[in-house]
């Protein structure tokens, strides 16, 4: 009985494209991608709960010890006068009372004058002053009508170059309101270069290479993310009790409730 050649089925690993399996590599990649971002948004979330949680929780008890470190270094400071305890007292008191500084406060209203006019228009009668008036020069606008001229929507033979142009004349204006010559030059020059060419399309396998290297890059800035997010001062608590974050915060708490005994111990007997 003479053997017969079985014939390969189709799609055998023998015969599949290179394309197919770098695909496979591919979407293999997305999955993964796709999981880890899923770790870590979760436990990004975790950390923000927790940090609400602790704050609310236990932001109170910080704000009452930085009010007790701040009697007691006053307290301190007045018994002595030295003045280390008084610069200690000081800095102390700054920590309960943060105080923004001017910037912060009127951002644009206040320079190295004091309140800027405009401001000092808005709360008084006076009105504010218009913004000086560009005066285009001559050339300014012989550019300017010249580069409206071979560029106006209207030429375009289709829409996709309508929209082109319309893009360009809306930059050619603006460079006209600020009375810009040179970049109305440089427009002038871009026009009269004409279109960027289109780009040749890349290959399958050059745009399968291309989603790997992409991939690749955005799990190594997740890998940062969760990096930070574990070594924050939220996530290393996270981690020291991932089970039972609740009763973490009630540890804390009592400690913290001791530390405020003893601060209350130390300022009665200064007092």
């Amino acid at each position: 009985m003479s053997e017969q050649t079985v014939p390969e089925e189709p799609g055998h690993l023998g015969d599949e494209r290179p394309e197919a399996r770098l695909e496979r590599a591919v979407r293999a990649a997305e999955q993964a991608l796709i999981e880890f971002e899923i770790a870590v948004e979760t436990f990004r979330v975790e950390v923000e709960n927790f940090s609400r949680l602790h704050h609310q929780k236990l932001g109170p008890m910080y704000a009452r010890l930085d009010e007790l470190d701040a009697l007691i270094a006053e307290a301190r400071a007045a018994r002595t006068g030295d003045a280390e305890d008084l610069r200690r007292a000081r800095e102390a008191r700054s920590l309960v009372m943060p105080m923004p500084g001017v910037e912060e406060l009127f951002h644009d209203w206040m320079d190295s004058d004091g309140i800027s006019d405009d401001a000092g228009a808005m709360l008084t009668d006076r009105s504010v002053q218009p913004p000086q008036r560009v005066r285009p020069t001559e050339e300014v606008r012989r550019l300017y009508r010249e580069l409206v001229r071979r560029a106006h929507p209207d030429l375009a033979q289709d829409e996709a170059e309508r929209e082109r142009r319309d893009g360009f004349i809306a930059r050619v204006n603006a460079a006209y309101g600020r009375g810009d010559e040179g970049l109305l030059r440089e427009l002038a020059e871009e026009w009269a270069a004409g279109p960027a060419p289109e780009e040749a399309q890349p290959s399958e396998s050059e745009e399968l290479y291309a989603r790997l290297e992409w991939l690749s890059r955005r799990k190594e800035l997740l890998s940062v993310v969760a990096r930070d997010l574990e070594d924050s001062a939220i996530g290393s608590m996270l981690r020291m009790a991932p089970e039972d974050p609740d009763r973490l915060l009630e540890e804390i708490a009592e400690q913290l409730l001791a530390q405020v005994a003893e601060r209350e111990a130390e300022l009665a007997a200064l007092g």
